[in-house]
């Protein structure tokens, strides 16, 4: 009799590592074929571990690693954060956002003071009265 199907989640930490692959990936400009491609697998898998569906084991996140010209350490740095502080992960969360790395490309060719009217004009669009409210 074949398994039943896993309605489980990701665990968080699989899909911040997945996440940090990913930030890495498209930072130096790297395609999911072009990654799968250096580790032997095929698109469908990195799309898989990039979104915490699949574990990364050891040995695959070191040719993970080698490909994306980085250290292990600087993949897994986001799961050593201590219990009860999301700081990293929640960035990581948030850069998954879709528009989110091309967003912040954007800002960072942006001169100062543009940035600072940028950020001005975001935060009188989400400052509402709700959220005034939570920041009391």
């Amino acid at each position: 009799m074949a398994p039943l199907p896993s309605n489980k989640a990701p665990d968080p930490m699989d899909v911040a590592l997945g996440a940090a692959v990913r930030l890495r990936r498209r930072t130096i400009g790297m395609s999911q074929e072009a990654l799968a491609e250096q580790c032997g697998v095929s698109f469908q898998q990195i799309q898989k571990y990039e979104n915490g569906a699949n574990r990364i084991s050891f040995s695959r996140l070191v040719q993970i690693a080698r490909a994306l010209k980085c250290r292990v350490v600087d993949l897994m740095d986001v799961l050593d954060t201590p219990a009860g502080e999301g700081g990293e992960t929640d960035l990581l969360s948030r850069m998954r956002t879709p528009g989110a790395l091309e967003l912040l490309a954007a800002y960072e060719r942006m001169p100062q003071e543009a940035r600072s009217y940028l950020v001005n004009l975001l935060r009188s669009l989400t400052d509402t009265p709700a959220r005034r409210r939570e920041m009391a």
